[in-house]
């Protein structure tokens, strides 16, 4: 082979390598010759050199570890500007173009609940570590990244927790728009179109990267300690950053355990008897038949109730604070109902004649309807109702969780004694223990939050009567500044003024109460029918006429052996007191029946006596001598007698103002004639009466009819 090489290479280059190869072979014999003339080296000479060897490794290891660390911290920060990046892109830009969908998406700020926290809390993370203005491969950076994380530890728990809570309704809900192929296809091509960048073709390409992120900040953080000498300065901190990442995930996980168990236990299911009876197994029967029993052995006192005092102090005030809201929203909501009638009535279209009275002048009802009320019940439903009523639905939740953990709570006493617990019942055992910490712990935050609520909706209602009533004394004093002059009088001339208003009504009162006394005391005259007549005959037959009463007004009977009687109606006292001696009650005789009457409801019978006056036509030749009583009778000549009948006459009983022109104004005791029982609608509360030759209205109250006996020559009846 070499010769065949020899032969293909030049000559010059021949006599090069021969000329190379002899050289070596020189070169070779001649360090044989230099290292025997050497010396074998000293053992203090090998240790130098090892130390040596070893401090070189020692300092490339730790340059490696110094890269390894700056490695994590880099992919550390990264990490966390393209997750914020990502989380912006989808809150901002996917959310805006999803809600220009039309229609858009139902439920969809339920798929972005929560990630706003997320994002702020990553930004702020990121804002402290630029405030710092410290390079990355400075020592510094890491001390900063540290406290920068632990100064935002709690707000990053807060955040995550709620949001990883929520996770489980966003992937349901996310399957919901995927069952709809239409909806669903413009949801791919709008995160397509919004995120080209990114290879991302579902929502929870996004939605999952905060689940993601919590859990790789405790492996981060660790990664960086293993790469962190001991010695360095910002090694223990690192060591309780990456400790404080641990625990928050562990809370975080067991939070959203607490959670899970609560919505599961706290839904609210309206199951029809069918549906109970399709769920019924041996396996909750035998479940329902042990708590029974166990119920029935606290009841009996055959064993002793499991009591914490903490718990039941929570429960009854947490019942006690839903009874208020429940009875405060069925105030409410009668409240706006009958606030809704009342603006259903439309006065100021009825002729109700009120022209001069002011507080029901069409101007102010009109305010009142159009303007004033529908603003106070916008208001009112907004502040006030709505609030009411999202909290008596938010209550709904606490308290099936109060009823399932007493239930649980039977179940884990059946078992609390056992030393070996089966797989199901340590089941049961965590569910009882995980309800009653999550009760613990959250029942006194909603109640206090429930309270304040509750105080904020009862100073709303307040201020907003406050309003209502400011706004109603601004419509009537726009009105009544011209009607009402004294109200813009000084505070002296204002109380003297009162002073003889009031005064003056109460001269006016008093007159009232003296006419109504004096109206009382009078003596009742009265004609008698014929079938009083006849009474009054068997009465004046068995009692004198000083026993004959009769009654002033209708009496019923309210005790056994009492007289039911009309007005006017004769009787004869037979006894002053009953048998019990009470003079309240009479005895009386009315022509038949005997009973008791109220002493007050009697007055003594006056006979009538009247002597006709002469008459210039007729001679009147009496049959007998003396008054006559009750009625007049004919004579022995009939065809030459005078016909005298008591009549009734209609008077005014009281003084009576007009207050319109369709109105009349009359005195007390003033005679008028009645031409109409009732007004032009039919209401027999005024009539058309006639005096001084006028005509108008007066209410009927104001009228009394008494009798009176005129001669007539000509007519037998008034």
């Amino acid at each position: 082979m070499a010769n065949s090489l020899k032969s293909i290479l030049p000559p010059t280059v021949r006599v090069t390598a021969e000329e190379d190869k002899a050289g070596e072979m020189g070169e070779q014999k001649g360090g044989k010759e230099m290292d025997d003339t050497m010396e074998e080296p000293t053992e203090e000479e090998d240790e130098e050199e090892k130390k040596a060897q070893s401090a070189a490794e020692e300092a490339a290891a730790r340059e490696r570890e110094a890269q390894r660390q700056f490695m994590a911290i880099e992919e550390m920060v990264q990490t966390e500007q393209n997750y914020l990046k990502h989380l912006q892109l989808c809150t901002v830009t996917v959310h805006n173009n999803l809600q220009k969908l039309q229609p858009p998406p139902p439920n969809l700020n339920n798929m972005f609940q929560h990630i706003d926290e997320v994002t702020n809390v990553s930004s702020r993370l990121l804002s402290l570590l630029d405030q710092a203005k410290i390079q990355l491969c400075n020592p510094k950076y890491l001390e900063t990244l540290c406290d920068s994380f632990l100064s935002l530890s709690q707000d990053i728990e807060m955040a995550y927790k709620e949001y990883l809570a929520n996770y489980n309704n966003i992937t349901i809900l996310e399957k919901s728009y995927k069952q709809k192929e239409t909806l669903w296809i413009e949801i791919v091509k709008i995160i397509k179109s919004s995120a080209p960048d990114v290879n991302a073709s579902t929502l929870s390409f996004f939605l999952v990267m905060p689940v993601q992120r919590i859990a790789r900040y405790p492996l981060m953080l660790q990664t960086i300690q293993k790469h962190t000498d001991p010695q360095h300065p910002a090694y223990s901190i690192l060591e309780h950053t990456a400790h404080t990442a641990v625990q928050i995930n562990c809370r975080i996980n067991e939070y959203k355990r607490f959670r899970e168990v609560a919505d599961k236990y706290k839904k609210i299911e309206n199951l029809t008897i069918k549906d109970k009876i399709n769920r019924l197994s041996g396996h909750s029967i035998a479940k329902k038949t042990a708590r029974l029993s166990q119920y029935i052995k606290h009841e009996t006192g055959m064993v002793p109730k499991l009591k914490d005092e903490e718990f039941d102090a929570l429960a009854g005030f947490f019942y006690v604070l839903e009874r208020g809201v429940s009875e405060l929203h069925r105030n409410m909501e009668a409240y706006l109902h009958h606030l809704q009638r009342f603006l259903s009535c439309r006065p100021e279209e009825a002729d109700l004649d009120l022209e001069g009275d002011l507080l029901f002048s069409k101007e102010i009802t009109v305010a009142l309807r159009q303007w004033i009320y529908p603003a106070y019940e916008t208001r009112l439903t907004t502040l006030v109702y709505k609030p009411l009523s999202s909290l008596r639905e938010l209550m709904a939740g606490p308290r099936n969780l109060i009823c399932k953990r007493q239930d649980k709570l039977l179940d884990y006493e059946l078992i609390e004694e056992k030393s070996n617990l089966s797989f199901e019942e340590q089941a049961i055992a965590n569910t009882y223990k995980t309800m009653n910490t999550l009760l613990l712990t959250e029942l006194p935050q909603f109640n206090g939050k429930a309270l304040q609520l509750l105080w904020a909706t009862l100073e709303a209602f307040s201020c907003l009567q406050r309003d209502l009533a400011a706004d109603m004394e601004q419509l009537v004093t726009s009105f009544t500044h011209q009607q009402l002059p004294h109200s813009y009088l000084e505070d002296g001339e204002f109380w003297k003024w009162a002073e003889c208003s009031v005064q003056e009504g109460w001269r006016r009162m008093e007159s009232l109460c003296q006419s109504a006394q004096d109206e009382l005391n009078a003596s009742i005259v009265q004609a008698l029918s014929p079938r009083s007549e006849r009474r009054l005959k068997t009465l004046l037959v068995k009692h004198n006429s000083d026993k004959i009463y009769q009654l002033a007004g209708p009496v019923v009977g309210t005790r056994d052996l009492d007289l039911t009687l009309n007005k006017g109606e004769l009787v004869a006292v037979v006894s002053e007191m009953d048998t019990r001696g009470d003079r309240r009650r009479w005895l009386v005789d009315a022509g038949g029946p005997r009973g008791y009457v109220h002493a007050s409801k009697l007055t003594r019978y006056h006979q009538v006596t009247v002597d006709p006056p002469p008459s210039p036509h007729l001679n009147v030749t009496p049959t007998s001598p003396g008054p006559r009583r009750h009625s007049y009778t004919p004579g022995a000549q009939p065809l030459l007698t005078t016909m005298t009948t008591p009549c009734f006459q209609v008077y005014a009983g009281y003084d009576f103002t007009a207050r319109s022109s369709h109105e009349l104004s009359l005195r007390a005791g003033e005679s008028v004639k009645v031409v109409e029982h009732h007004d032009k609608r039919g209401n027999k509360e005024w009539c058309l009466v006639e005096a001084r030759g006028q005509r108008g209205y007066v209410p009927s109250n104001y009228l009394t009819v008494l009798p009176s006996v005129i001669t007539s020559p000509t007519f037998p009846y008034c």
